[in-house]
This record gives C-alpha cells, structure tokens and sequence, in this order.
C-alpha cells in the first residue's frame, strides 16, 4: 500500500499544516509521497528533515523582522518574502535544516509551480533540496508581491495559481491511500477576484493571466471533489474545524501559535479515524 499527502498552501494558514505534520511526527504517521504547494511545500520539508517544531520557532521568532517578509522586503528586493534571509540565512545559519536527513529519509517529495509561459502546473522532484532550493521558493512565490523566479530557462511563480490542491495528481500517481492537508475550513468557497489586476501585471503572459483569473472555479472545483472522493472514504481529510482569522503575512505571535495548536489539536481528534482509514 502506498500512501501520499497533500499539503495545500495560504501563506501563514500554513501553520495549521505545521501543526498537523508535527502530530504526525509524534505519533509516527509515515507517508511515501508528499506534494506540497506554496506554504505547504514551504513548510511540508521540515516533515521530510524530522525536525518537529521547526516551522513554528522560526516563524515566531522573525515573523516581525524586516528581513523576514513584509512591504519592506517588497520595496527593498522586489520579493514580500525576502529571497536571501528566508531561504540562505534562516536555513543554513540561524535555524539550520537539516538537508542530509531530507535527503535520505523514504518520502519523494514534490514541490508543485506554475510556469509563467504556460499558465500550468509542474510538480517538481524534489530528491535534494540544496540542489532545488530556487523550486521551493518558486512555489511559494505569491502573483503581484513577487518576482519571477527562472529557473534553467523557465519562468515560475506560486504553484497555488494552477494546482492549489492537487489531489488528481496524487491519485494519478497511483497512491492508494490519500491524506489531505487544508487550510480552509469546511464550506469555504473562493470568490471571483477582479479581472483587470493579472491583465495589468503579467501581460506579456497571457496564458498566466487566463490562469490566475480562472483559479477560483479550479479550486471550487477542487473541493467539490475532495468533499466527493471524501464522502466515498477515498480519501482522508484534515481541515481546520473552526475559522482563525489570520492574515496571509501575519505577524502576531499569539495569531501563528493559535493557527498551529489548531492543527495540532485536529491532528490529534482525527488520529483514530486516520488509522482507521489506512488500515483498511
């Protein structure tokens, strides 16, 4: 049997995900794939290093640093996540990851982008993450408050803009049992965004325009067939059973702290239900 995780993104919702990967640490929920998207590919690594606790102490430890992310970093180096602390300074100095466990541990990992030329998704084989750091940056790169990430000649940004949930690339994939990680409570639809932003930001890409200006009816999509594939028990999903309101950049520590307990305590409530499904 053969099982995958999906970790959806939403910036500093991705601290309900954290909280949730750090439960399954704890408990030993092993996994043989994982495709994170933005925040959950950003944050999903720190499940493949076996580094519990991680992603909650950097976060609340320079969640109000300038260098970290914020309009500052925008204005400074075109980037609201600023590409050298977050992902030289953070990693390698003052909160190390731990690259050779990543490297060895049995999960493939796969960090899910957007090609810019060709508005569609490309899920990246992670297998060593010093080698494709610039991938996961690229899947966390937010449209409009980033730059364009190019890599060996293509271009990239967030891959939450084409494939926020990729759940039909997991079962394509062949994985027979799927954990699903959200960070949107039950119910929750997206709404139509105004039309005329991606128009002005990226046209000289108008298969991206055509992408980020169609995301909402993907991923509406999207849920109605994780709450399908869920109702048929082909799936498992773990969602936050209560709305937080947090901001996509949110620097309050008490907001980051409820955000994880929150996903830690859900992780905790569906243990039973999640061996349950697995065993079957």
């Amino acid at each position: 049997m053969k099982i995958g995780l999906v970790l959806e993104g939403g910036a500093m919702r991705g601290m309900y995900t954290a909280g949730v990967l750090d439960v399954f640490l704890d408990k030993s929920i092993e996994v043989d794939c994982i495709i994170g998207v933005s925040a959950g590919a950003l944050f999903g690594v720190n499940f493949k290093s076996r580094q519990p606790g991680r992603t909650l102490r950097y976060n609340i430890k320079y969640a109000k640093d300038n260098r970290y992310m914020g309009f500052k970093s925008l204005i400074r180096t075109g980037n609201i996540v600023n590409k050298e602390f977050c992902f030289d300074e953070i990693p390698n100095k003052l909160d190390v990851f731990d690259f050779d466990t990543f490297n060895k541990t049995k999960e493939e990992f796969y960090a899910v982008v957007t090609n810019v030329d060709t508005g569609a998704p490309e899920y990246i084989h992670i297998k060593d993450l010093n080698k494709s750091m610039e991938y996961l940056r690229a899947s966390g790169s937010m449209p409009f408050v980033s730059k364009l990430v190019e890599i060996n000649g293509k271009k990239y940004l967030d891959g939450g803009i084409s494939d926020s949930i990729p759940v039909e690339k997991m079962i394509d994939m062949g994985y027979d049992k799927i954990i699903v990680v959200l960070t949107r409570p039950k119910n929750y639809t997206k709404k139509k965004t105004d039309q005329n932003v991606a128009k002005l930001f990226y046209k000289k890409y108008p298969k991206l325009v055509d992408t980020i200006n169609t995301r909402y009816l993907r991923y509406n999509n999207e849920l109605k067939n994780i709450e399908r594939l869920e109702k048929n028990n082909d799936i498992f999903v773990i969602r936050p059973s209560k709305f937080v309101k947090i901001k996509r950049l949110e620097k309050d520590e008490n907001k980051i702290k409820e955000m994880y307990n929150l996903g830690k305590n859900d992780a905790i409530n569906s243990l039973e239900k999640l061996k349950e499904y697995l065993s079957k």
